[in-house]
Order: C-alpha cells, then sequence, then structure tokens
C-alpha cells in the first residue's frame, strides 16, 4: 500500500512510519519541517506542508500519486505561536476527509487521545470535534485512541517522565496518585498497521495496558529502568503545579513547548484512562504493561545523560540570558569608568564610548534572542564568536585585565562554555 502519513516524523508518527516502511509498505510522509526527516527516512516521499494552511485542494495535491490510505498522526497540545489547535485538529482533518472522498481514498486511520468526549479544555475539545467530523464522512475510518505514550525516544512527556526520575535525592511529581494507562509507541504503530488492514472500519479504540498505575509508579518504574537508586515520589503542592503551568505556558508564546503547560496538566488531573479490551476485540492483540515496555528497552548511558540533562537545559539557557543581560546593563551603568579603561589603553574616546555603548546593546540583545527558541542557536553561537572577540581585543589592548583580581576575562570563558553544551543539547526531537 501506499500511505500518506500525516506527522510523519513526530513521537508517534516516526514510529508508525518505521513499522509501516518495516512491513513493506510506501510512504508519504506530511510534515512542517522535514530537513532532519530526510534524512532519518531517506526512503519515504515527503511533502513539506503546514497544516494551519492546508485546504481540500492543498490536501488533493498531496494525494495525487495512487495514495491507498490515510494515518494522521498530527496533533498539538496547546495554542502557541507556532501552533493552532483548531486549524491543526478540527480544520485540517475535516478539509483532508473532504479531500479524501474525493478521490477515492477510503481508509482513514486518525490518531486521538483517551477521555477527548469530556470536553475539558481546548485540546480535547477540537480533538473530540475532529473524531465527530470524521464519523460525519462515508470513509472507511479508524479512530485510535492512546493513553500516556511511553517510547524510547525522549520528546514531550516522554521527555519529561525521564527528566522527573532522575532528579537527585527524591522524585518531585505533580499529581504523583493520579491513575494513568500507559501504552508502548511500538504497540500504537502495532495498531495502525492492523487499522489499515482489518475489514471492517467505523469504530473508535482505545489503546491503553491493562494495567491502572499512578504516576508516582511510572515515575519509580522511569528510575529503576535509568539504573538509578530508588527514592521517594514527593507530590508538589498544588501552588507549585499552577506556578509551573503559568511558566510553561508564558514560555510556549516564545517558542518553547514544555509538557508542564496547562492543557496537559489539565489532562492529568483527570487521569488518563480507557477500555483496554478494545485493542483485543477490534485489532486482535493487547498492549503492554509498564514494565513489560519498558524491560524491552534497555537503557544506557545516553538515557541518563538525558534524563540528567533535562531540568540543566532550561537553567542553562536561564543563566545564559540572565549573565549577558547583567552584562550589558553594567556596561551601560559603568559606561564612564569603561570608557576611561579604554582611554587609557590609547583608544581614541569616540571610538571607546562606540566600543562601550555597542557592546552593551550586543549584551542585552543576544540575552533576548537566547529567550526565543527560534533564534535561541543563532544566539548562542554568537555568544561564542563575541566571547572570543572580546577576549581576543582585550589581549591586544588591555591585556593587564587577565591579572585582574576579579578575574572579568577569565570569567568570560565559562561562560563560553555554557553556551556550546547548551548549543550541543538545543534539539528538542
Amino acid at each position: 500500500m501506499r500511505i500518506l502519513v500525516i506527522g510523519a516524523y513526530g513521537l508517534v508518527g516516526g514510529y508508525v512510519t518505521a513499522r509501516l516502511l518495516g512491513e513493506g509498505h510506501e510512504v508519504v510522509g506530511l510534515g512542517r519541517e522535514t530537513r532532519v526527516a530526510r534524512r532519518r527516512f531517506p526512503k519515504v516521499r515527503w511533502v513539506d506542508a503546514d497544516l494551519r494552511d492546508m485546504t481540500a485542494d492543498r490536501w488533493a495535491a498531496a494525494l495525487l500519486g495512487s495514495i491507498d490510505a490515510v494515518v494522521n498522526c498530527a496533533g498539538a497540545l496547546q495554542d502557541s505561536p507556532r501552533d493552532d489547535l483548531r486549524a491543526v485538529h478540527v480544520r485540517a482533518v475535516t478539509e483532508l476527509a473532504r479531500a479524501c472522498e474525493r478521490h477515492g481514498v477510503r481508509r482513514f486511520v486518525h490518531i486521538s487521545a483517551v477521555g477527548v468526549e469530556r470536553g475539558e479544555g481546548r485540546f480535547q475539545h477540537t480533538k473530540h470535534e475532529a473524531e465527530a467530523a470524521l464519523r460525519a464522512t462515508n470513509l472507511d475510518w479508524i479512530i485510535l485512541r492512546p493513553g500516556m505514550v511511553l517510547a524510547p525516544a525522549a520528546y514531550g512527556g516522554s521527555a519529561l517522565l525521564r527528566g522527573l526520575a532522575a532528579f537527585p535525592f527524591a522524585i518531585p511529581a505533580i499529581r504523583p496518585d493520579a491513575i494513568v494507562q500507559v501504552v508502548s509507541v511500538d504497540d500504537v504503530a502495532l495498531a495502525v498497521v492492523r487499522a489499515l488492514t482489518v475489514p471492517t472500519a467505523g469504530f473508535t479504540c482505545d489503546l491503553v495496558s491493562a494495567e491502572r498505575t499512578s504516576l508516582g509508579d511510572i515515575l519509580r518504574a522511569f528510575r529503576s529502568w535509568l539504573g538509578l537508586p530508588d527514592a521517594r515520589v514527593i507530590a508538589a503542592p498544588p501552588w507549585v503545579a499552577a506556578l509551573a503551568a503559568v511558566l510553561a505556558d508564558a514560555l510556549a508564546w516564545l517558542g518553547w513547548r514544555s509538557p508542564m503547560r496547562s492543557a496537559a496538566m489539565r489532562q492529568l488531573a483527570g487521569g488518563v484512562t480507557g477500555d483496554s479490551d478494545e485493542a483485543n476485540s477490534r485489532l486482535g492483540f493487547s498492549p503492554r504493561g509498564l514494565v513489560e515496555t519498558l524491560s524491552g528497552w534497555p537503557s544506557g548511558v545516553q538515557e541518563r545523560w538525558f534524563a540528567h540533562l533535562y531540568f540543566l537545559k532550561p537553567t542553562m539557557l536561564a543563566t545564559l540570558v540572565a549573565f549577558w543581560a547583567v552584562s550589558g546593563v553594567v556596561g551601560f551603568a559603568s559606561h564612564a569608568r569603561a570608557v576611561e579603561l579604554l582611554t587609557d589603553a590609547g583608544i581614541p574616546a569616540g571610538m571607546a564610548d562606540a566600543f562601550v555603548v555597542g557592546g552593551s546593546i550586543l549584551d542585552i540583545s543576544l540575552a533576548i534572542l537566547v529567550a526565543f527558541r527560534a533564534t535561541a542557536p543563532l544566539a548562542l553561537r554568537a555568544m561564542i564568536l563575541v566571547t572570543a572577540g572580546y577576549l581576543s581585543a582585550a589581549s591586544v589592548w588591555v591585556p593587564q585585565l587577565w591579572a585582574d583580581p576579579m578575574g572579568p576575562l577569565v570569567k568570560s570563558l565559562p561562560a563560553a562554555v555554557l553556551a556550546l553544551v547548551a548549543l550541543a543539547v538545543m534539539d528538542e526531537r
């Protein structure tokens, strides 16, 4: 079969794509940023498209080439400058279904989420609305509703679980008593493959293990999986959860899509549960439980590195923002002293003044650029280059600063190294 996979490089979409290729299917992958995906999956024919802009006519162009079925793995957690829930969850699905009807593509497998019928919040409401739109078509639709998806790859909630589990001394958790039914991403991919070939369609199927666990139990299982000694789970006070959600929501408008946003908190508060018998009755298999899932993915040092770095990454970035912002402010506040230092070194007064003012503006600008996800990589590279430039110029004009007891030049070296480390861990998926 030739299958169009929407969101083919995401956490779920990537495993679905790999499974389909392994089963011998041809895959056409559609996504917003396919540059890296083209290298990861060279056998896939990639289509660049933003779901927020897709109409039935644009979908029709993507369906050219004898597409036999469609699998929609795309989704967003919360509205932000880069994500529009109504556009991605409702309008794109509705327009795609309309295009499928016009061009004779019958089978449509849609990845939703358990519990969306409760309609608690915009995420659940739009997901449920998309399901209703599919049910209103004459397509051979199948809706799959995964529980909390666990994957060997770390992204979103899967990454957050690792970071929390690796916390030193104790495991902090928001709602550790929340009841959760997990599902392996491998089982989600298997469900998609079976949904493409089962003779009957027009049904909705929960994908969850029969095991009902608490979030605290999941975190302790992840800690054991990482090879770390057991630790006590500590419940965070409600105000901490509320503050974390507010901060995460604010950071989303800077491009940082944290799994701790209010939509995720709302989902967790209501529990993540479904009917564990449906996968067996509809698709002929039972999703694996927590321990069995983790046992199938032996962890190594790279998982421990990632887990330990998870919360250090935002700490590094916040430190760099503060360091460069303060450096710029201090430059303005100590303008006269800085100009005097340069003129004493033989630099003309006008040029010295321009250096101090320009350097302060540059420092503050880099701090602001690092705060935005889209410009952070460029700003981190600039920080390294600017530091090298500062040190080179200082070594020529004011070399005595290397021996200054306050170490203004020496202290710049760790900041440059910190920017280099932050740049190395910028990838999110």
